[in-house]
């Protein structure tokens, strides 16, 4: 249940810094798609991290998702 809360708050956090990024300068389509695919790993990152933290929590064998 921790993890989907983490999951939920890092993907609208995702959502919302790309919105405002999109919002705050008038720029190309270019420079919008390099800020969404940096969001976007920043995303698969966090999850990444969560999962090797609850696979710690738990003493799993291996801890790499």
């Amino acid at each position: 249940m921790v993890i989907s809360r983490k999951l939920a708050l890092v993907f609208f956090a995702t959502l919302l810094g790309a919105g405002i990024a999109g919002c705050d300068r008038d720029t190309d389509a270019e420079e919008v798609g390099e800020t969404i695919d940096e969001k976007v790993e920043d995303v698969g990152n966090a999850v990444e991290d969560a999962c090797e933290e609850v696979k710690e929590g738990v003493e799993a064998k291996d801890t790499d998702c």
